[in-house]
């Protein structure tokens, strides 16, 4: 059995990193069918971070396909991506195409398997964040609708698709992030504290990236609200996407002195500067979750969220890019009025990549597809 998993981005190569080792327990132990993983890397994200490094400590091997696509706009990005990958999956013929969350690589993968009518499996399917405008939603919304294999990370997942009208192929599996943090947190390494002179709970973590929020406008607001949070926690350590340090520079927008930016860092290293937090701001979603999992308050900097657990249990609040929202969500924090139960376990037991593993097995073993 074959399959083609297709990543585009740092954050979707840590969740096929978790995949990629059940896959290799699968075959170790015999199990049948044994199944063949190629990776494909559209090159969506450049990361310089991705180095023979990155994928040392992720333990996985470099993809077998690098297409090279870079950043542009949607449009001409995933059609370069389509046609990149219809090649691809020609030439592989794969049983299925493994495609995760919901970036403009999910999307053309997706989309590319379905028109050759080859199986696509998506792993994170049923997300609803249920706002249109975001690149994101749109992604997810038409990688769900294409793809026979729906592997979802919570009973919501599961819902969302019922009012949708897709259930068949649909699992709740549980999150492969939950499964990864439990691997990879045991191997972060704290050494980074030491070299940035940060002890632990002395400081909040913060990353901005997300396409709304790195526009003028927002991106100021949210260097206010950066300086809201250093004034009441002490200091902000904010790694710096590339997009979002470039629109800083030609906005001349300044951050507050004790808004410390760094340079993107490894992922063990980012896990030790989570886990070591005060708390975490972010427009990301999988941080959201990484919050969550080594129990850091969260302060999202979006109006909405697809991880409304998160929420609903009260480690996480959606912030926005309000300044005075921030001062008042930590001014909670500090006072200890933001309260969270972190002893739900709605992203399931850990086992996520083994229970997609046994069921792609099943499902696309000899004569099944």
């Amino acid at each position: 059995m074959k399959l083609l998993t297709v990543v585009g981005a740092r954050p979707q190569f840590v969740k096929a990193a978790t995949l990629s080792r059940a896959i290799a327990r699968h075959n170790a132990a015999g199990a049948r069918p044994a199944i063949e993983e190629r990776i494909v890397h559209t090159g969506q994200h450049y990361d310089p971070n991705m180095s023979e490094v990155f994928f040392d400590e992720l333990e996985i091997p470099r993809p077998a396909f690098h297409l090279g696509i870079g950043s542009g706009p949607h449009g001409a990005q995933t059609g370069r991506m389509l046609e990149a990958i219809e090649k691809v999956i020609l030439a592989e013929r794969p049983d299925a195409v493994v495609a995760y969350g919901d970036t403009n690589s999910t999307l053309a993968a997706a989309l590319a398997a379905a028109k050759l009518h080859v199986p696509v499996a998506h792993v994170e399917a049923g997300l609803r964040s249920f706002n249109r405008a975001m690149p994101e939603e749109v992604n997810r919304v038409v990688a769900d609708h294409v793809s026979a294999r729906l592997y979802c990370p919570t009973a919501t997942a599961v819902e969302n698709l019922r009012r949708e009208g897709i259930v068949e192929g649909v699992e709740q599996v549980g999150d492969v992030m939950y499964d990864g943090m439990l691997h990879y947190r045991a191997k972060a390494s704290r050494t980074i504290l030491g070299a940035l002179g940060l002890v632990p709970g002395g400081y909040v973590l913060a990353t901005v990236h997300r396409a709304e929020n790195t526009e003028p406008r927002p991106l100021r607001a949210i260097a206010a609200a950066l300086a809201e949070a250093a004034a009441v926690a002490g200091a902000v350590v904010l790694p710096l996407h590339p997009r979002t340090r470039a629109i800083l520079e030609s906005e001349s927008i300044v951050l507050a002195p004790a808004v410390r930016a760094i340079e993107p860092t490894p992922y063990l290293e980012m896990i030790a500067l989570m886990a070591s937090a005060r708390a975490i701001m972010t427009d990301s979603g999988g941080m959201q979750k990484e919050a969550f999992f080594l129990e850091v308050p969260c302060l999202t900097l979006r109006g909405e969220t697809e991880w409304v657990e998160t929420v609903a249990c009260g480690a996480n609040r959606l912030v926005g890019t309000d300044p005075a929202s921030v001062r008042a969500a930590f001014e909670d924090i500090a006072a200890g009025r933001l309260r969270a139960d972190f002893s739900s376990r709605p992203y399931g037991s850990g086992h996520a990549s083994e229970d997609i593993v046994e069921s792609l097995a099943a499902a696309f073993a000899e004569g099944a597809r």
